[in-house]
This record gives structure tokens, sequence and C-alpha cells, in this order.
């Protein structure tokens, strides 16, 4: 027995590929369920509905960064205080340390 090594060409293999592409396309048409006319409209029905989910998360999305940077604001403006608060006392120190030392 010879051994043979059974090997395709590149084109074959796109042949092949294609004609099972067609092939499944063929019975998928021929094998539907539905009409194409009711398919379609059921496409739409689910796209439609996930575009309006899709806005939905969107705007809770929108609500929530809202209230993130709102908070991060008030976070700030505390801090802001706390380090201005930190800094006068800092000068007073300093000034009352100055007044003792050259007095």
């Amino acid at each position: 027995m010879d051994n043979q090594k059974m090997t395709c060409s590149p084109q074959t293999v796109i042949l092949a590929f294609l004609g099972g592409a067609l092939a499944g396309a063929v019975a998928g048409v021929l094998l539907a369920p539905k009409s194409g006319e009711e398919t379609r409209r059921a496409l739409k029905g689910y796209a439609k509905r996930a575009e309006e989910e899709v806005i939905e998360k969107a705007k809770e999305a929108r609500i929530a960064l809202d209230e993130t940077i709102e908070r991060g604001k008030q976070f700030m403006a505390e801090k802001r205080a706390d380090v201005e608060a930190a800094v006068k006392a800092g000068k007073e120190a300093m000034k009352e340390r100055m007044e003792k030392c050259c007095s």
C-alpha cells in the first residue's frame, strides 16, 4: 500500500465552505417556521425592545454618574475646608512662635 497524503487545495476548501453555506441558507429558508415577513417583523420588534432597554440603561447610568459626581464635589468641598483650616492653624501657630522667639 502506498502512504499517500490526502491534501486539499485552498480553492477546494473555499468551494466546500461556500457550498456548505449555500446549502445551509437554502435549508434555513425552506425549513423556517415563519415567513420572511414574520421573521423581519419579529427582528424589528427585538431590535426596538433592545434599543429601548439600552436607552433606559443609559439614563440609569447617567443618573448614577451625576450622583457620583455630586458626592465627589461634596467630598472635595469638605476636604478643601479641612485643608484651609489646617493651613490657617499652621499660620497662626507659626505667627505665635515667631512672636515668642522674637519678643
